[in-house]
């Protein structure tokens, strides 16, 4: 099994929309076995792979959810023998639904922290919480983790387990910039991390720690202007290609290269879609899965089978960067 968080520090940035359809293009398409975890307070996965009545199941009559992962934790209680899942049957993922009562466990994990760091085997395994739920989860071909838009404690402890990450970005100088806050919180906490790991007096209380320290796999340019060239091949506008041409210097100046296989450190593109991801969402499926019963008229069939290429190339470059 390969975990996999898609995490960028700035917000707004398609992270939702690029997850749930490479999730759902690797499970449909690739017949991989997917689950999906929503780690974003948000729940804006979980929103976009369940129409309302599930919702209601899920959070009226109480399904199970991530905060039933990390609440026992918090009170002391260890980790949850069980990991009921709820099936999207059509992205055709097993989903960990999210809940927005995690963000109330950021302050426990930011505390515990304090302990990890001065060697205290609690703090250690607390935060290692994320480990326990992917090794519950090791029968499938891969996790895919939505995270919020925070360098907070939760992503922390998701970043300190999970095997890799990936970067969904618009093509803007506050995405840019995100790279760098990016790479000085990740060096940080490693260093803190490792400190803690050395004070520990007694090693052999220390928990399996085979996942950890996700490796930066390359990020996804998305929502930008395109137009094709006289070969068909679509381009960003030159605003965005100007812009874009300073990515990979800013990824290498500030040291997250250091897992990504060579360059480009660009895994592929998601142009703006326009009306096709609201649709999609209201209809809960996959863009490339929209039909004529969903509303889909004219030129949008056309859009609709574009979508189908664009998602093909991203999901199968992830997983080669990955499967490697």
């Amino acid at each position: 099994m390969k975990s996999v968080a898609f995490f960028n520090n700035k917000g707004g940035v398609g992270k939702t929309t690029l997850l749930c359809n490479v999730a759902g293009y690797a499970a449909l398409r690739l017949k991989k076995k997917v689950c999906v975890i929503d780690a974003d307070p948000q729940c804006n996965t979980t929103q976009y792979f369940f129409n309302e009545d599930k919702l209601s199941d899920i959070y009226e009559l109480n399904g199970f959810t991530i905060n039933q992962v990390v609440e026992p934790l918090t009170l002391g209680e260890g980790f949850t023998s069980q990991i009921p899942l709820t099936k999207s049957r059509s992205f055709g993922v097993d989903v960990l639904p999210g809940d927005p009562n995690l963000a109330l466990s950021e302050d426990f994990l930011a505390q515990d922290w304090g302990a990890a760091k001065s060697g205290e085997i609690r703090g250690i395994k607390t935060n290692l919480f994320f480990s326990e739920l992917l090794g519950k989860l090791s029968h499938y071909d891969y996790v895919f983790i939505d995270v919020s838009p925070s360098l907070g404690a939760i992503n922390r402890s998701i970043l300190l387990t999970a095997d890799y990450f990936v970067s969904p970005m618009s093509i803007d100088i506050f995405s840019l910039k995100a790279f760098n806050n990016i790479a000085k919180w990740i060096a940080e906490w490693r260093e803190d991390w490792t400190r803690g790991l050395e004070n520990v007096r007694d090693k052999k209380k220390l928990p399996n720690l085979k996942h950890g320290q996700a490796a930066f796999i390359g990020y996804v340019t998305q929502q930008y202007l395109a137009k094709r060239d006289a070969s068909g091949e679509r381009r960003g506008v030159k605003a965005y290609e100007t812009i874009r041409s300073e990515i990979d210097k800013v990824i290498t100046k500030c040291g997250l290269d250091k897992g990504i296989p060579g360059k480009p450190y660009e895994i592929g593109t998601v142009p703006n879609l326009f009306s096709l991801v609201p649709m999609s969402q209201s209809c809960n499926k996959p863009v490339f899965e929209l039909k004529a019963s969903d509303g889909i008229v004219g030129a949008h069939f056309a859009k609709v089978k574009d979508t189908e290429d664009i998602f093909a190339n991203v999901t199968s470059r992830i997983l080669g960067r990955i499967d490697d």
